[in-house]
C-alpha cells in the first residue's frame, strides 16, 4: 500500500502533535504499522515515545498508569475531549469513546528470570533501543509523520530490521537471535504462531527451528496467557493451519496433549481419514467466529481414542465417545482457566454433538432436543455440525439437517422448561393447600411433561384445573 494514502485518524494525529510540541520523539508502532502497510482494518494504535510515563501523564491529565512497564493509556473519548473536537465523527474515524490508546515510553529491558518478563525495565534513550528489544521484524517497524501541521502528511517508515521485506514474504521473523528472543519471553513462541495463524504466513526457518528448541518453555507461562493465545489462533483467518504449526513445533504436547493422542487414529464408515486430521478438517470448515464454538468443534471427537473398538478389519467402533470425549473437553477447559459458564457450554457442544434426526419424530421429542442444547445454543450446535460434515467429506447439509432446523424454527417458542408454564409453586400451594416441599415439584414436572406434550395446554385456567384432577398416588402421598 502507498504510504502516501495512510488513513490516519484525528486523535492518533493529536497525540503524535502533543508529544512533539512537547519536544519528545513519539512513532506509532506495532500491529497498526503492518496492518497499515497491508491495508487492513486498524484494531490497535499504540505509540512509543521518548517520554516517561510521568511527562505522558502531565501532557495527557487524564490518562491512566498502573503498570511497571512504561505504558500509559488513554481512551479516545477523553483524546476527544483534550482537543476540544466537538464534532468528532466516530463512525468515519473508525473508532468507540472506549478504545484505548496505548503510549508507551522507549525501553531497554534486562533479563527475564521467569522466561515471561523482565527482571527490570530501564527507559531508553534513543529508538533503537527499543526497536531491538521487541520480538517479531513486522512488529519493530514504526510509522514516524512529519508536517503535523499540514492538510498533506509526510509518512516515513523505520525499518531497521527488514520487516517489509518479512511483511512481503508473509513471513515471521524473530528480531535478532531467536533462541534469545523466546528464552526472554516465552509465550512470544505462541505469538509466533498466532501471526502466521492470523495473516496466513510461514515463520522463517531459524525462527521455527528456535521455537522447537525452547517449547519446553511454555511450562513457565501461566495457562490464562495460554488459553488466550489459544483462542486468539482459533478466532483467525487460518486455525487449523495454527494449530498443525503449534504440533509440529512442539508447543501443542504442553497445553492440549489429548488431541495429539488422535494422530492415527484411524476411523471407518465414511470418514477417509484419522481422528486428527478429520478434526482440523472439521475446525477449517466451521464458519462461528465464536472461539469457543470453534474449540468444541476442535475436540468433538477427542474421547475417539478411549473407546475405539475393532469389530473387523478395517472396521471399528467409538461408542459413548462423546460422552467420554466432553469429560475430557472439560478437563481442559479447567486446565486453561476457561469460566465455568464457557466450561459448561464446551460440555454440552461436545457431548450432544451426535444429535440425530428421524422424520418421524414427534414434536415432543423435537422440543426435548431443544430443551437439552438450550435455545442460545442451537446455532452453535448446528455450525459445528456443519464443520463436522464437511471435515468428514461429506457436503455442508443434508435432507435431515434442513428438515431438523425447519421443524425446530417451528416448535422454537413452545414452553421448553418448568419456568416457561403459566402457574409456578406458589399457585400448586395455594390451590392445594400444602407446604413447600418435594411435593410441590413433582406437580410442577407433571404438569410441565403434559405442556411439553402438547403446547396449548399451557393455559392458566386449564393448569388450575388439572390441579385438582392429578390422581398419581406418588405425588399426592402426603
Amino acid at each position: 500500500m502507498d504510504i502516501k494514502n495512510f488513513k490516519i485518524p484525528k486523535l492518533v494525529i493529536g497525540i503524535i502533535k502533543v508529544l512533539n510540541k512537547a519536544g519528545y520523539e513519539a512513532y506509532i508502532i506495532g500491529g497498526a504499522v503492518h496492518d497499515l502497510l497491508l491495508g487492513k482494518n486498524i484494531l490497535d494504535w499504540d505509540f512509543t515515545t521518548s517520554a516517561t510515563p510521568p511527562e505522558i501523564q502531565k501532557l495527557f491529565p487524564e490518562s491512566f498508569y498502573d503498570n511497571n512497564f512504561g505504558t500509559v493509556g488513554i481512551t479516545a473519548e477523553e483524546a476527544v475531549k483534550q482537543f476540544n473536537l466537538k464534532s468528532y465523527d466516530w463512525n468515519k474515524e473508525k473508532l468507540e469513546p472506549s478504545f484505548v490508546f496505548d503510549i508507551t515510553t522507549f525501553r531497554s529491558e534486562s533479563s527475564y528470570t521467569d522466561r515471561r518478563r523482565p527482571d527490570q525495565v530501564v527507559w531508553g534513550k534513543k529508538l533503537e533501543d527499543d526497536l531491538k528489544r521487541r520480538d517479531f521484524t513486522i512488529n519493530a517497524m514504526v510509522l514516524q509523520i512529519k508536517n503535523l501541521k499540514l492538510k498533506t502528511k509526510n509518512y516515513t517508515i523505520i525499518d531497521p530490521f527488514n520487516g517489509q521485506k518479512d511483511l512481503e514474504e508473509k513471513t515471521v521473523c524473530a528480531v535478532g537471535d531467536p533462541n534469545k528472543r523466546f528464552q526472554e519471553d516465552a509465550l512470544r513462541m505462541m505469538r509466533a504462531i498466532r501471526i502466521a495463524a492470523q495473516l496466513g504466513f510461514t515463520i522463517e526457518e531459524k525462527t521455527m527451528q528456535a521455537i522447537m528448541t525452547n517449547a519446553k518453555l511454555l511450562q513457565y507461562v501461566s495457562h490464562e496467557r495460554v488459553r488466550d493465545e489459544l483462542l486468539k489462533v482459533l478466532s483467525s483467518a487460518f486455525p487449523a493451519e495454527g494449530i498443525r504449526l503449534f504440533y509440529s513445533s512442539g508447543l501443542l504436547a504442553f497445553f492440549l496433549p489429548e488431541l495429539i493422542k488422535t494422530r492415527g487414529v484411524d476411523q471407518s464408515g465414511h470418514h477417509t481419514k484419522d481422528v486428527w486430521n478429520h478434526s482440523l478438517d472439521a475446525l477449517a470448515a466451521c464458519s462461528s467466529p465464536d472461539p469457543l464454538v470453534r474449540l468444541a468443534t476442535l475436540l468433538h471427537d477427542i474421547g475417539k481414542p478411549l473407546v475405539r473398538r475393532q469389530v473387523e478389519k478395517g472396521e471399528y467402533t467409538f461408542y459413548n465417545h462423546e460422552v467420554i470425549g466432553a469429560r475430557i473437553a472439560k478437563n481442559i477447559a479447567r486446565r486453561l482457566n476457561i469460566s465455568k459458564k464457557q466450561t459448561d457450554k464446551l460440555w454440552l457442544l461436545v457431548r450432544f454433538h451426535m444429535f440425530a434426526y428421524q422424520p418421524e419424530m414427534t414434536d415432543k421429542a423435537i422440543r426435548r432436543f431443544i430443551r437439552n442444547i438450550g435455545k442460545e445454543n442451537l446455532n452453535d450446535m448446528i455450525l459445528l455440525r456443519i464443520g463436522d460434515r464437511i471435515g468428514g467429506g461429506s457436503k455442508a447439509t443434508s435432507w435431515r439437517l434442513r428438515e431438523l432446523q425447519k421443524r425446530i424454527g417451528e416448535n422454537l417458542y413452545t414452553p421448553m422448561q418448568i419456568s416457561d408454564i403459566k402457574i409456578n409453586g406458589n399457585d400448586v400451594m395455594k390451590k392445594l393447600n400444602i407446604k413447600p416441599g418435594p411435593k410441590v415439584g413433582k406437580i410442577l414436572n407433571q404438569l410441565f411433561e403434559e405442556v411439553l406434550d402438547d403446547p396449548k395446554k399451557n393455559e392458566r385456567k386449564y393448569l388450575l384445573l388439572r390441579l385438582k384432577k392429578i390422581t398419581n398416588p406418588k405425588i399426592n402421598k402426603k
